[in-house]
C-alpha cells in the first residue's frame, strides 16, 4: 500500500508519499498547475493501493478535494487534534512545519481503519455553506437587536416587556420605523391600527393597541434624536437581514428536497434543523456508532480514570459548534412531540440534572436514534424506542 498524507494551508499544499521502497516529499501551489503536479506524482501509482489522509482544514481544501474526485480519487479527512496527539505520542520534541505534518498524516493513515471518504456532494458542501451563512447572519441580527433594545431602554423602556416577544415583529419593526419616539406612537389612529392587525395576522388585538398608545404617553423614556438614528439605523439593517435570512432558508429548503434523509420524520425537528445536523455530519455511514457521531459533536464527557478512581467531567466541546448547539436545542421540540423522549428528559430532571444537562442527555439519545434511522434507511417509529 502507499500511505499518502496532504497538509492542507491557504496558498500551498504539502505531500508525502511513503511506498513500499521509497518515501517522497515535495510541495505543490493551490492552483491548476500544482493540481496538476500532484497529478503527475501520483500516475505511477496504482488508485486502489492508494491511502490518502488529509486534514479537515476548513474551506482551503475544498478545491483540492474536488479535483481529488473528479480524476477518481479516494480520500479520508481526519480530525486535525487527532494528528496532533497521535504527532505528541510519537515524539517529546515540539516540532511543527507543514511538511513534518504532511508526514505525519502519512504515518498516521498506516494506525487506522481507512474509511474512504468521497468528496461530499454538491448537496451536502451547499447546505453546509448556506446554514452556516444562516447561522452569521442571524449572530449579526442579534447584535443589532440588542442595540436596539439599549437605545429603546433610554427612549421607550416599557415597549419591549409590553410586546412580550423573543427578537423583534414585523409588528415591532413596523412601529418603531413609522413611528419611532413615544410621542408619536401615541399619536397613533385607528386607521394606523388596520394596518398593525393586518401585518400581525390579528395578533396585535385593539386593547393591546391602546394600552401601547396609553404606555407612551406616559413613559419615563428621554427622547433623544441621535438614539432615534441609532434606532433607524439598526431596524434598516435588520430589515436587510430578514430578507436576507429568507432567502437563504429557501435555499436550503430546496436543497434538502433533494436530499434523501430520515432525520426529519422524527416529529419536531424541521427542514432547517435537518439541513444542519445532516451537512454537519456528512455522510453518517462513516459512523460506525453513535458513539462516534457523540464524540464528532463534542457530546461525549471528559474521563479521568487513575488506579481505583474515575469521574467523568463536562462535555470535551470538540468539533462543530453548529451541529452540538442545533443538537442540544432541537431537543426542546422534540421532547415536546414525542411522549418517550418527554419521559426520558423528565428522568434525568428526577435524579438531580439540571435543565440544560437534562437536555444534553436527551440529545445523546437523539443522536442514536438518528444514527439507527440513517444507517437503516427507516422512517422513525416511536414504538421501537426503549
Amino acid at each position: 500500500m502507499n500511505y499518502i498524507g496532504i497538509d492542507i494551508s491557504k496558498y500551498k499544499h504539502d505531500c508525502f508519499i511513503a511506498t513500499e521502497t521509497v518515501e517522497h516529499q515535495f510541495s505543490f501551489e493551490n492552483s491548476q498547475s500544482g493540481f496538476n503536479e500532484l497529478l503527475g506524482h501520483f500516475k505511477p501509482l496504482i488508485k486502489q493501493e492508494m491511502i490518502i489522509g488529509l486534514e479537515a482544514t476548513g474551506h482551503y481544501g475544498e478545491n483540492l478535494k474536488s479535483f481529488l474526485t473528479f480524476h477518481g480519487y479516494t480520500f479520508m479527512e481526519i480530525n486535525p487534534f487527532l494528528v496532533k496527539k497521535f504527532s505528541e505520542a510519537h515524539s517529546l520534541r515540539k516540532t511543527k512545519t507543514d511538511k513534518k505534518d504532511a508526514q505525519m498524516i502519512s504515518t498516521y493513515m498506516r494506525s487506522v481503519d481507512y474509511k474512504a471518504y468521497h468528496h461530499q456532494s454538491y448537496h451536502i458542501s451547499a447546505l453546509k455553506s448556506l446554514t452556516r451563512l444562516r447561522f452569521k447572519l442571524i449572530s449579526i441580527r442579534t447584535k443589532h437587536y440588542n442595540m436596539m433594545t439599549k437605545v429603546l431602554d433610554v427612549i421607550f423602556p416599557e415597549f419591549k416587556p409590553f410586546m412580550r416577544e423573543q427578537g423583534y415583529s414585523d409588528t415591532s419593526l413596523y412601529i418603531l420605523k413609522r413611528f419611532s419616539s413615544p410621542d408619536r406612537i401615541a399619536k397613533m389612529t385607528d386607521e394606523h391600527f388596520d394596518k398593525l392587525r393586518r401585518l400581525s395576522k390579528g395578533k396585535f388585538s385593539y386593547p393591546k393597541f391602546t394600552k401601547l398608545r396609553e404606555l407612551a404617553k406616559s413613559t419615563i423614556g428621554v427622547t433623544q434624536d441621535h438614539q432615534l438614528f441609532k434606532l433607524k439605523t439598526s431596524i434598516s439593517y435588520v430589515e436587510k437581514l430578514n430578507a436576507d435570512i429568507e432567502e437563504t432558508e429557501k435555499q436550503i429548503i430546496s436543497l434538502m428536497d433533494r436530499y434523501p434523509t430520515k432525520i426529519q420524520t422524527i416529529k419536531g425537528i424541521g427542514v432547517i434543523s435537518a439541513a444542519i445536523i445532516l451537512c454537519e455530519y456528512g455522510d453518517i455511514s462513516l459512523f460506525s456508532n453513535p458513539a462516534e457521531m457523540l464524540s464528532y459533536a463534542g457530546l461525549d464527557s471528559t474521563i479521568k480514570q487513575s488506579g481505583t478512581m474515575s469521574s467523568t467531567g463536562k462535555l470535551v466541546k470538540r468539533g462543530s459548534k453548529y451541529l452540538r448547539a442545533t443538537l442540544i436545542n432541537v431537543c426542546m421540540m422534540v421532547m415536546i412531540y414525542n411522549p418517550i423522549f418527554y419521559a426520558y428528559y423528565h428522568k434525568k430532571k428526577q435524579e438531580g440534572k439540571h435543565h440544560r444537562v437534562a437536555l444534553i442527555h436527551l440529545s445523546k439519545k437523539l443522536v442514536r436514534v438518528i444514527h439507527h434511522l440513517e444507517t437503516n434507511h427507516e422512517d422513525y417509529d416511536s414504538s421501537k424506542l426503549k
